[in-house]
């Protein structure tokens, strides 16, 4: 259950290292850049060590959904990107098959 913890929160540090690569400027911007290096570090740590237990295909699956999912809607919420309904279902849809994958791999281990 903890990897499963560590990969979520995995999961969200993607999408803050996303969102801060994109107000980094190409790395011009030094908080930005510090946050975005540090949120991918702390990132690719927790999944590397969630995938010490949780299948590789699901865990991946998992992590990038997680963290598309939160960069999407955070670029909704502050209008750097348009809402639409669509979109949101769209998002709502990821995240069901993130919830079926995580009910499948609970079901084989």
């Amino acid at each position: 259950m903890f990897s499963w913890i560590v990969l979520i929160l995995s999961g969200c540090l993607e999408a803050v290292w996303a969102t801060a690569l994109s107000y980094s400027e190409h790395f011009t911007r030094l908080i930005p850049t510090m946050v975005f290096f540090v949120a991918c570090i702390c990132s690719m740590l927790g999944l590397s060590y969630a995938l010490k237990t949780i299948p590789v295909g699901t865990g991946y699956a998992v992590w990038v959904a997680i963290g598309a999912s939160i960069t999407a809607l955070w670029a909704m919420i502050t209008g750097a990107e348009d809402f639409s309904i669509l979109r949101v279902l769209f998002i709502i849809g990821i995240i069901a098959c993130v919830i079926g994958l995580k009910l499948t791999a609970s079901s084989t281990h």
